[in-house]
């Protein structure tokens, strides 16, 4: 693991240097590591592919359809390894993730998107008490209960899909940029609504974010990543505080001028380089 240790709780979830490689030729990942404990929210931040969608899919098993494989380490979730394991009884375990891109069932109503999720689960003994909970966590959906999900604004369809992710009875949730190409109040809507079920539910989450602000606002870890290792872990308090996040996460110098990141990062090459 990296430097600063996750506060003493119970670990659901735990990366243990793991290698993931595409097709048997191309190495994505290169021994990483992460932990998510019981009931937290954990931030894995990072430029476009920096590996942590990959991430996720080692995670939840989704590899396995785009022709990729852990190689190396292994994952625990609550102590049983699951690497290998299909994606089916990986869902059935508690380990739930919501796609990157809103991906509803676009010709299906809302409410049948939702069932769907409890299908997946495949206990349907407490569908209504599932579904009133969802419905208490996004109220919009119950309007929109009949409406063809395809037809549903990109902030409904965000709403729906982590909806039906809750219908699944998950115990970690694994969101994958909640926030994309959403405008900021719904952003703001969206992470509350995550905070919400994270202290009502207990639902343990790791969310992969490039909005670094709203992510270390919402969790209390996190991870940083580049070009498919972790560079960075600490807590969100002292991320946010971190010079080199601040300048190339948040775009502000420490003198509190905008900063490109392109160029801070050869300053900090040619820096090193000079001695």
């Amino acid at each position: 693991m990296l430097s600063v240790p996750i506060w003493g709780r119970n670990k659901v979830l735990q990366v243990n240097n793991i290698e993931v490689v595409y097709q048997s030729a191309i190495l994505t990942l290169r021994g990483v590591s992460l932990e998510v404990p019981t009931g937290a929210i954990v931030a894995l931040l990072g430029a476009n592919g920096a590996g942590k969608s990959t991430t996720l899919k080692a995670i939840s098993g989704l590899l396995s359809i785009e022709l990729g494989s852990v190689t190396r380490g292994n994952i625990q979730f609550e102590g049983k390894r699951i690497d290998g394991l299909r994606p089916y009884d990986i869902v059935k375990m508690g380990i739930v993730q919501v796609m990157e891109g809103r991906k509803v069932l676009e010709q299906l109503t809302a409410e049948e998107n939702l069932k769907a999720g409890a299908f997946i689960a495949g206990d349907g003994t407490d569908f209504k008490k599932k579904l009133d909970m969802v419905y208490s966590y996004f109220p919009r959906l119950k309007d929109l209960k009949n409406a063809i999900s395809g037809y549903c604004s990109g902030g409904e369809q965000q709403m729906l899909v982590m909806g039906r992710a809750l219908m699944a009875g998950p115990k970690i949730l694994l969101l994958d940029e909640p926030s994309l190409g959403l405008s900021p109040v719904l952003v703001q809507e969206i992470f509350n609504i995550v905070r919400h079920i994270n202290a009502e539910s207990k639902i343990s989450i790791l969310i992969v974010e490039q909005n670094a602000r709203a992510a270390l606002d919402l969790a209390q870890h996190g991870y940083v990543m580049e070009n498919g290792r972790m560079v960075l872990d600490d807590t969100a308090e002292k991320l946010k505080d971190n010079e080199d996040i601040r300048e190339f996460y948040f775009g502000m110098a420490v003198s509190g001028e905008k900063a490109s990141y392109r160029e801070l990062k050869f300053y900090k090459r040619r820096k090193r380089w000079l001695g």
